[in-house]
């Protein structure tokens, strides 16, 4: 909580907060941002951006350090310098660094204009350092800054395609200088770079080429920076020119270079008289950037539409404001609750807004009147729970995501995967798209036409993804030829492209894929195709094989197997890409990796099936062995939260009648692996994916992505309540008898013995349909400390499954 608090006293001077203090209450939350801390999970691999942004904007201007873990610029380490300023960011992302185009660095003295350390190894610069060994940096949404031990204040703010930096020189600054680097992204792949300096009014312009960080396509962005004088007449640059690494050419104005060499990094060097005007001798500077995927020209008119008033308190209160506005649907009761559950409840929920990215606009591969989103890092992680977040609170801009995302199928031939900065990356697991807009149908069918989704574009844009074999099925697209002829995708298949990886994987949610595409299906009354559909989600039945034993433990039999085309099954360990492989096999993105499987182990995909729980019950044989198997999950360790495959898991007790085990599970899942401190998620964030589960349990629930259904367990507040615009209405869950929550998550009154419904007995303890929250509903739960409570004695008490008759 400390950084916490010395946030708010940073920003009292920038915005007037409701509340800084989180002062338990059950009145409306008016000011969530002042929950959010934005440096969770920034070091130790979370890769999470804490720099200034607007929800889903293009602009993420914020830091970066030279880490080696620097996937989103920043990291928390004190020990690491301070690079640059840029402008765009991806967030919790792994593979290589992403972006981090145009950084700025401002620069207090130089002996001499071309003694200037104009590389970024040179210049460089370390932060100052708190009595407690963090960095001086601060942060909220819309926000961030930094005291570097240069003694320059540097902080910054967001519109949607600007950024606006403000830089406080100190007094001992004779002629402060700002650097506007070109080249640096952050795999120092440019080429083709162009610069172009106004030396009358200073303006910077120019552009590059750089490499996609998780595949093999490039992309071209471009800049302009203008400067002005904060509370003074900033005037014409008394010292300007461009700069190859550490040789800046004083007055020279443009430079081109046509390929990256020995000199590769190439940018701007100016220089300002000091203010004359200033009560304390320090000189501010502002530096408006405007970025733009299409030209120069757009960047600027972008920076001058966005950020037209140059005013910093201005922009950062209006990020505040349309932050404040988003969160603030989510309502939580904090009476009885500690802080910092609260924080991070608000700071895990912001973290889902960052990505997707929305470049409408900014496509420069073809011209469309539909909303473009980029930055899909990648669906394989997102669709379990972070659009099923969206459903409940902010169906306008899932409409949005879907219609560019159909648009981009139109364009391109398939629904989009992995991609970021405009370019294709390369396919995880499988290829997700269909249950991201198999989970937005499913909730708004009835309201696509007014949130401008067409729904034969829709179902048009799933079957081609369904039916259709890409020739780029490595970065877009199903091996559908295959999947139609086997019934699954075989071990030793050789596909146009190459021989087909992850096998396994690809066999599961393929399946998925495929019942997504049947429950859209079945709302538009195509029922031969919803039954084509839903036999084929059945198909990954075909990789179990019920004689493969987890090594040591006989009793847990039956295992997701790899299988050749001939239908023999090759074999896997079970504990192959767990913590318990013998070989210490990782399984990530690894083109001679053929054992089937991405980034988990047999042990967890054998639990990976989200529509036909009921039927993984039955292939392991019965609710007994299904719980000793769940149980081994968490006692041996092949349960690993931070591989999204794991995230159903605790969750799956609900299928046996046995949700206390369920709740207790996800509770202890998240003491173990989630708090508020620089470390406090595990492993990468995942474009906001560890923040959505850790949303999704705080409020007492989890979703099954492209149903109708969201599991139960229970909140963490006493109260939790959901405004969804689309349909005007709130749905408020109360936890009657709530009495705190364990801080190790065990134990407590925390099990949901009663469930009603606008005060009616309803049909489950262990999960909620749509239509509560669509109506706009009281949902009360009455808590109890008794473990054993049940989902219910009717059929339907259980969660539906495929197999069962719960969807088709």
């Amino acid at each position: 909580m400390a950084r916490f608090v010395a946030l708010c006293s940073a920003l009292a001077l920038l915005v007037q907060f409701s509340q800084c203090a989180s002062n338990a209450t059950n009145s409306t939350i008016s000011d969530p941002s002042s929950y959010v801390n934005v440096f969770i999970g920034t070091t130790n691999g979370g890769h999470v951006f804490p720099g200034a942004t607007l929800p889903h904007g293009l602009i993420k201007a914020g830091m970066d350090t030279d880490s080696p873990g620097n996937q989103a610029g920043y990291d928390a380490n004190a020990t690491y310098n301070a690079t640059g300023f840029s402008q765009l960011h991806d967030e919790g992302t792994g593979g290589g660094v992403s972006l981090s185009n145009f950084k700025l660095f401002p620069l207090p003295n130089c002996t001499d204009f071309r003694a200037c350390p104009t590389s970024m190894d040179s210049r460089k610069t370390l932060r100052v350092v708190l009595p407690d060994g963090t960095p001086d940096d601060a942060g909220s949404p819309g926000y961030f800054a930094s005291n570097l031990s240069t003694g320059i204040r540097v902080e910054l703010t967001a519109a949607s395609r600007a950024a606006l930096h403000r830089y406080t020189f100190p007094a001992s600054s004779t002629l402060p200088r700002m650097i506007v680097d070109i080249t640096n992204d952050g795999l120092n792949s440019n080429t083709e770079p162009v610069i172009s300096v106004d030396p009358t009014s200073g303006r910077v312009v120019g552009g590059a080429s750089f490499a996609g960080s998780f595949g093999p396509g490039r992309y071209s962005v471009y800049t302009c920076v203008d400067f002005k004088g904060e509370g003074f007449d900033l005037g014409s640059p008394v010292e300007y020119g461009v700069y190859i690494t550490d040789e800046p050419t004083q007055y020279s104005t443009t430079f081109t270079q046509l390929y990256s060499g020995f000199d590769s990094e190439m940018g701007a060097l100016l220089g300002f008289s000091p203010s004359s005007d200033s009560s304390d001798g320090t000189t501010t500077i502002l530096a408006r950037v405007g970025v733009s995927f299409i030209s120069t020209d757009q960047a600027c008119s972008n920076a001058e539409t966005d950020i037209p008033e140059w005013d910093f308190e201005g922009v950062v209160t209006n990020a505040r404001d349309t932050w404040n506005e988003l969160l603030g649907r989510i309502q939580v009761d904090t009476t009885g609750v500690d802080d910092e559950i609260t924080e991070l409840f608000y700071s895990s929920f912001y973290r889902t807004h960052l990505v997707p990215a929305n470049y409408t606009g900014e496509n420069p591969k073809w011209e469309s009147t539909e909303p473009y989103y980029d930055s899909f890092y990648c669906n394989w992680d997102t669709f379990r729970n972070l659009y099923p977040l969206y459903s409940l609170h902010d169906p306008e801009r899932f409409a949005e995501i879907v219609r560019g995302m159909i648009n981009i199928q139109q364009h391109e031939g398939w629904l989009p995967e992995c991609r970021g900065a405009t370019v294709q990356q390369y396919i995880q697991g499988g290829s997700d798209a269909d249950p991201i807009l198999g989970e937005f149908f499913v909730k708004y069918h009835g309201q696509a036409a007014s949130l401008g989704v067409s729904s034969d574009n829709l179902f048009q844009a799933l079957l081609v993804d369904g039916e259709n074999t890409s020739t780029i099925w490595n970065l877009q697209g199903r091996l559908n030829t295959a999947w139609k002829q086997y019934n699954f995708i075989p071990s030793d298949l050789y596909a146009p492209g190459g021989a087909a990886t992850k096998q396994v994987s690809r066999t599961i949610e393929s399946a998925f894929d495929d019942f997504a595409i049947a429950q859209v299906a079945k709302i538009l009354n195509q029922t031969d195709i919803a039954n084509e559909y839903y036999s084929r989600a059945g198909y990954y039945v075909n990789v179990w094989n019920e004689n493969v034993t987890l090594p040591g433990d006989d009793t847990v039999k039956g295992m997701m197997q790899p299988r050749f085309m001939n239908g023999t099954f090759n074999y896997t360990d079970p504990r192959h890409c767990s913590v318990n492989d013998p070989t210490q096999a990782t399984c990530y993105l690894d083109a001679t990796n053929h054992d089937g499987f991405y980034e988990s182990s047999p042990m967890v995909y054998s639990l990976f099936v989200p529509h036909d729980t009921a039927k993984l019950i039955e292939l392991a044989g019965g609710n007994e062995s299904f719980v000793h198997r769940l149980n081994v999950m968490f006692e041996q360790h092949f349960f690993d939260i931070s591989d999204e495959p794991s995230m159903q898991i605790p969750f799956m007790y609900h299928y046996v009648n046995q949700p206390g085990l369920s709740v207790q599970q996800a509770r202890e899942t998240m003491a173990d692996n989630f708090n508020t401190t620089v470390i406090g998620i595990p492993g990468n964030d995942d474009s906001g994916v560890m923040g959505s589960f850790a949303a999704f349990v705080l409020l007492g629930m989890y979703p099954v992505p492209a149903t109708q259904q969201y599991l139960l367990v229970s909140p963490y507040f006493p109260q939790v309540s959901f405004y969804n615009p689309a349909f005007n209405s709130t749905t408020t869950i109360k936890a009657t008898n709530f009495q705190g929550n364990p801080a190790n998550g065990t134990g407590g009154t925390v099990y949901i013995q009663n469930v009603t419904v606008n005060g009616q007995p309803y049909k489950s303890n262990c999960y909620l349909d749509w239509d509560v929250f669509q109506s706009g509903s009281t949902v009360e739960l009455t808590l109890t400390d008794d473990a054993s409570v049940a989902c219910g004695d009717t059929a339907d008490a259980l969660p539906p499954s495929l197999s069962t008759g719960g969807f088709a």
